[in-house]
Formats: C-alpha cells, structure tokens, sequence
C-alpha cells in the first residue's frame, strides 16, 4: 500500500478531491442534456429552466476550476498570492505595490 503525503499519494497522482472533477463531469453532462432537450411546458417558467441550465454550467466551471486547483496543490488564497507573485517575477514584471 502506498503512503499518503498530504491527501497526495506518495508517486503525485493526486488521492483526494478527485470527486471535484466528478462534479464538474456531471454537471457538464446535465447542463447539456437539459440545453439540448428544449423547453416544454408553461411559458411561464422558461426564466426558470434558462436560470438552472446557466447555474449548471456556472456549476461546472466551478467544479473544474477547484479540480484543478486541488490537483496543483493550491488550498488557500495565500498560495494562489505566492503563485501569482512567482507568475509576475518569472516574466520579469515588477512587484504590486502592497498597502500594508
């Protein structure tokens, strides 16, 4: 059995938090198939039905986007700084003036 470092296993392959990526696949998957399907039913509720199908699909791209920010090892928005910061120092950018 492998041991586990961090909610990683120990060769990288990212053990926990693979259920993000679930989500994001299934509501994709939802969202199209309710896109595709049309509207049936009382005009009334048409602003309803475009507001789940638009959430679904928000839904996802939220799903995704925490996907892969688990499996890059991002947690917090102190990383997501660092990440940002090491971003703008590799291209050769000045630092943000921070008001401290």
């Amino acid at each position: 059995m492998e041991e586990k470092d961090e909610g990683r296993l120990m060769n990288g392959v990212v053990d926990e938090y693979w259920w993000w990526a679930a989500a994001s696949s299934a509501q994709l998957g939802w969202g199209i198939t309710a896109f595709r399907k049309g509207y049936a039913g009382d005009s009334r509720l048409m602003p309803f039905k475009a507001f789940a199908v638009a959430s679904l699909f928000v839904g996802a791209a939220a799903c995704a986007a925490m996907a892969s920010f688990r499996a890059s090892g991002i947690s917090s928005v102190e990383d997501m700084k660092a990440l940002g910061a090491n971003i703008r120092t590799g291209l050769g950018l000045r630092p943000r003036a921070r008001d401290e």
